[in-house]
């Protein structure tokens, strides 16, 4: 199993927009969902994904708003803008094309 630091440099980034792509989401549980999805391969510590979370905001790519959770209380849900999901798009796209890449390489050498 790899450590979190394994991750390919903005990986986070592509990771955050597909898992608020269907619903939004509170911190916790992106990082709670994208562990389940990777059946716990990956694990987001808080001190990754919450400057991510920042930076993404600030790039205008995904919105935040405070609601109640599922244990009622207040959380900030993210969810994604029209702009996060032009970039979730090209994200997909070159994450797609750098892994074929990588697989030739892996898979003939």
């Amino acid at each position: 199993m790899g450590k979190p630091s394994d991750l390919v440099q903005g990986t986070l980034d592509l990771l955050i927009l597909k898992t608020v792509a269907l619903e939004p989401k509170h911190g916790w549980a992106i990082a709670k969902r994208i562990g389940q999805l990777s059946n716990d391969v990956l694990q987001v510590q808080q001190g990754s994904l919450y400057p991510a979370l920042h930076r993404l905001e600030q790039q205008g790519w995904i919105r935040a708003k405070w609601a109640e959770s599922e244990t009622g209380r207040e959380a900030k849900f993210y969810s994604l803008t029209a702009a996060g999901r032009k970039q979730l798009d090209a994200e997909t796209a070159n994450w797609k094309r750098l892994s074929d890449a990588v697989n030739l390489v892996v898979e003939t050498a």
